[in-house]
């Protein structure tokens, strides 16, 4: 027998773990950007040499947003992981739709499905770690 309050309780819980992890990854988003940024402009690093870090640094904000959704909900941290990286994926993706006219190209798609993975997992370990946390205290 389930009670009709119950379902309320674990949708709000999803819905509010889902929005700590995007809200940590575009607040991450945003202060690596400001770094990359300061050290194009007043070094002679150029964006090419740094493309390999930008796309580490977007795997280790993902999977941040993922392990901090996790580690809220925790339970079901595949699920929970992979919708933060799916919600930020379609987030992306609007953005660029709606204001450059321009639709995922096939490369970027793959990025996304990575991003995914990568947030998925990290809603895995942050799962594990909350409870396993909660067990010892």
């Amino acid at each position: 027998m389930k009670l009709k309050g119950a379902s309320k309780i674990e949708s709000k819980s999803f819905g509010t773990a889902i929005l700590y992890g995007l809200i940590f990854i575009f607040l991450f988003a945003i202060v690596s950007s400001l770094i990359f940024a300061l050290i194009l402009r007043f070094t002679s690093v150029r964006e090419v040499s740094l493309q390999y870090v930008i796309t580490a640094v977007s795997f280790i904000g993902l999977f941040g947003g993922g392990f901090l959704s996790g580690g809220k909900r925790k339970q079901k941290g595949w699920l929970i992981g992979g919708l933060t990286g799916l919600i930020y994926s379609l987030i992306v993706f609007l953005s660029q739709y709606l204001g450059y006219d321009r639709l995922f190209d096939v490369e970027q798609v793959i990025y996304h499905v990575c991003y995914t993975l990568i947030a998925m997992m990290g809603g895995i370990l942050g799962v594990n770690i909350a409870t396993s946390n909660s067990r010892t205290a």
